[in-house]
């Protein structure tokens, strides 16, 4: 049994553990709120918004590495997730769901930071895309469980979406509880800064991040909802959708992985956001379900290629500047989660599609920023202007 007691079995354990606790919380959540209560767009969109403060906020995990380890802050933050998942059901009012979101969250964003630091420091360059391609599968596999079981207790045993609540956050938190006694403390091979700092040199790859965020709110946010409001999607039947997500994942976040290492982070981040303007740009016009279904599905698969910017990042980075930088590439990523929520809750009720066309606008800005990624980079690599002229830019 001590061969299991390696860093990389604890990552894929705790990659396992997120899922299930936020994929209850995820696919319960829209449907909870309608029905319980009587969420719109302005207060779901204000929900997301505070769900985001955590995320903004994550540059301060270095203030608290000061005074505790990166994986004792890790599994600390599963147990603040899957707490606050587990009495989401417990508080079905407009404060009470704020509040919850807020505590889940914390939880979430922490250990996010964290296991992105975590991984960079414990996986080689050469087998970084690759094994954090597995830690997708892992965690879709991990999904596909739990929608798996929200969809039967909620179709075939009619529990309660209060009691799926607490069976995803337990679970979570026990999980945590498992990797706090089981696995000894993992070191990493290069002590890392305690400090925040930005480093010019990081400026695409901070830009790239602050896009990724924004991206990902109108996913995260709306396209959901748009399944729900639009087209009067149970919460079985989202429960199913994300099922289905969960399956692709399993098969084929590894093999972009793979494709990463094969073809480089510059190639990968353009696929990824032609692939997004055409999606949002649908999703803008669809009135057919199913075709929603299909957009929901393929947009969710190009998450798994988002792992192009942080081997990007581990490309170019000091070895010191992980952890610290991990933080505030997570604080810049949420920079605009924050806000835009709220304000697209209100830009959703005059016009869905402007929400979408808005998106699809900014998948055009990263495809701009995605161009001047190297081929090749490395650290005094870490811009090119055009081919054959690099920016070499040290602070």
């Amino acid at each position: 049994m001590q061969s299991f007691k390696r860093p990389d079995i604890l990552l894929y354990l705790m990659a396992a553990a997120v899922p299930i606790a936020f994929g209850v919380w995820q696919s319960l959540l829209n449907n909870f709120t309608i029905e319980s209560a009587n969420f719109t767009g302005v207060e779901i969109g204000i929900l997301q918004s505070l769900r985001e403060i955590p995320g903004f906020l994550a540059f301060a995990v270095v203030f608290v590495l000061l005074v505790i380890r990166e994986q004792t802050l890790a599994v600390v933050s599963l147990l603040i997730m899957g707490l606050g998942t587990a009495i989401t059901g417990y508080f079905p009012s407009e404060i009470g769901l704020y509040c919850t979101t807020v505590l889940m969250s914390i939880g979430f964003h922490y250990y996010e930071t964290i296991n992105q630091s975590l991984s960079l420091q414990f996986f080689s360059k050469a087998e970084a895309p690759i094994k954090m391609g597995k830690l997708v599968a892992i965690g879709s596999a991990a999904s596909l469980v739990a929608f798996s079981i929200v969809w039967l207790l909620l179709e075939l045993l009619q529990v309660s979406m209060v009691t799926i609540y607490v069976i995803g956050g337990v679970t979570t938190m026990l999980i945590a509880i498992f990797c706090w006694f089981y696995f000894p403390h993992f070191e990493g091979k290069v002590e890392q800064h305690k400090k925040i700092r930005l480093r010019k040199r990081y400026w695409l790859y901070y830009a790239l991040v602050f896009m990724g965020g924004a991206r990902r709110q109108i996913f995260v946010v709306f396209s959901g909802f748009l399944m729900v409001e639009k087209f009067g999607f149970s919460a079985s039947d989202i429960a199913l959708m994300f099922l289905a997500n969960g399956v692709l994942n399993i098969f084929f976040a590894p093999l972009i992985g793979k494709m990463i290492a094969k073809i480089g982070e510059r190639r990968t981040l353009i696929i990824e956001y032609v692939g997004l303007i055409i999606i949002f740009s649908c999703y803008a016009v669809v009135s057919n379900p199913m075709i929603a279904v299909a957009l929901y599905i393929i947009d969710h698969l190009l998450f798994a290629m988002a792992i192009a910017q942080k081997t990007y990042f581990q490309k170019i980075a000091d070895p010191t500047d992980l952890a610290q930088t991990a933080g505030v590439a997570f604080s810049i990523n949420h920079g605009a989660a924050i806000v835009l929520p709220a304000l697209y809750g209100l830009l959703w009720i005059s016009s869905p599609a402007l929400v979408f066309l808005t998106g699809a606008g900014m998948a055009g800005v990263s495809l701009v920023l995605a161009m001047l990624v190297p081929f090749a980079p490395k650290p005094g690599v870490e811009v090119q202007w055009r081919r054959g002229s690099v920016e070499e830019a040290r602070s």
